[in-house]
């Protein structure tokens, strides 16, 4: 069988000479300076937590953290979004991520010690869109961590729109509210970087995170998230005419067989080479089932030889307003099983796609991959497909 193969191709040279991208106004007001360290007054409590994704950390980031500073003594930030493939709102990994933020503190002059027993802690978390409780006991068990016994900790933060909802979420921690306001978001930074209005950029992040950023547009990963961006765009303008935004309803199959799972490499953007689960909008006279079994079929070969109606063990409904850039993508999957002892041999049919445009044109190579490799390695796979294997396989250790 095949093994987990490494992330997606980069594009040539040529492909990333060619790329594009609208312009974009990106409104911002000025930041506010960085305020001098010399006079700090003596830190009051013993640990403080800030929660965000820093996609990427940016200067209201930087005030924020330089304010927590001064009054707890060690800061712990939470990285969320941690391992999940790179796309266009989180296009760095939590590692990037965090050597930003300690080279940006390190770099305004904050005191916060050596990576392990400095002022600076960090804790990484995956999201989990389907299981809010499973998200807070990641992020406590990390802040635990830290913290030990201490009851001293102080949740560090600003409820700015509907996204700070986990404020609220751990009612046992002190919530120490920050001074720092701005309308500064990373969503502005992203829009502008991913558009060349490098300009624009170096005046919403610190010098260090610029830097980085430099370094990361010469890489094959910038170029890629570049297309993806100019590809999403291209397929929201072909939807400014609807009178309302569209819903898309697709039908999505997880086929597991002998500790295999049946996964796809993505042939369009955004994702492309991502492994995704076979799947497809939902043709007009189609039912749900009918299109993941179409799809399914038509990548191995097996036409009616596959009894999928005896092969369904559980369907359940993935749809989660932020599951995908492309839009409101609801998923309606189903869980087949294969009762064999090897997983067939694929001969990929040439069906035509019964859907729409983010139907079979994105459907590239098929193959089994070990459950244990799939489980193991979240940041291969695209969207939220990565939990939808593991919501229809929770009696298997998720190894990620």
């Amino acid at each position: 069988m095949a093994s987990l193969p490494l992330p997606r191709p980069a594009l040539t040279r040529a492909g990333r000479s060619a790329l594009t991208m609208q312009h974009m106004t990106v409104p911002h007001a000025p930041v506010p300076q960085v305020p001098d360290l010399a006079d700090a007054p003596r830190p009051t409590r013993a640990f403080g937590v800030y929660i965000g994704r820093f996609e990427p950390p940016h200067q209201a980031h930087l005030l924020v953290m330089l304010e927590a500073l001064r009054s707890v003594q060690t800061l712990i930030v939470v990285i969320g979004s941690a391992r999940a493939a790179r796309n266009t709102k989180n296009p760095f990994t939590a590692q990037e991520r965090q050597d930003m933020i300690r080279a940006m503190l390190e770099e305004a002059g904050a005191d916060i010690g050596s990576a392990e027993t400095g002022r600076l802690r960090f804790v990484q978390v995956r999201d989990h869109l389907y299981d809010e409780s499973r998200w807070l006991a990641e992020v406590r068990g990390g802040v635990q961590a830290h913290v030990g016994g201490s009851r001293d900790v102080a949740l560090v933060g600003h409820i700015k729109d509907e996204s700070s909802y986990y404020l609220r979420s751990f009612p046992d921690w002190e919530f120490l509210p920050t001074h720092v306001v701005s309308p500064l978001s990373a969503t502005d930074v992203r829009r502008a970087y991913f558009a060349g209005r490098l300009g624009d950029v170096r005046g919403m992040v610190p010098p260090a995170v610029h830097i980085f950023l430099e370094r990361f547009r010469q890489t094959p990963e910038y170029a890629e998230l570049r297309a993806d961006s100019e590809a999403l765009s291209e397929a929201r303008a072909a939807w400014e005419a609807a009178p309302q935004p569209p819903t898309f309803l697709s039908a999505d199959a997880l086929v597991s067989c002998a500790g295999h799972v049946l996964l796809v490499r993505r042939a369009d953007r955004p994702g492309r080479g991502l492994l995704a689960l076979p799947g497809d909008l939902l043709g007009p006279k189609e039912t749900l089932l009918g299109c993941a079994a179409r799809v399914v079929r038509q990548l191995t070969g097996l036409g009616t030889a596959l009894d999928l109606s005896a092969a369904l063990r559980a369907e359940a409904t993935f749809d989660h307003p932020d599951r995908s850039q492309r839009g409101r993508v609801v998923s309606h999957a189903f869980h087949f099983v294969l009762d064999r002892e090897t997983p067939p041999e694929l001969a990929p049919g040439r069906g035509e796609s019964g859907g729409g445009e983010l139907g079979g044109g994105e459907l590239g190579e098929a193959r089994w991959l070990a459950l244990s490799e799939v489980l193991a390695h979240p940041e291969l796979l695209f969207e939220d497909h990565h939990e939808i294997i593991g919501r229809f396989l929770s009696g298997v250790t998720d190894q990620s």
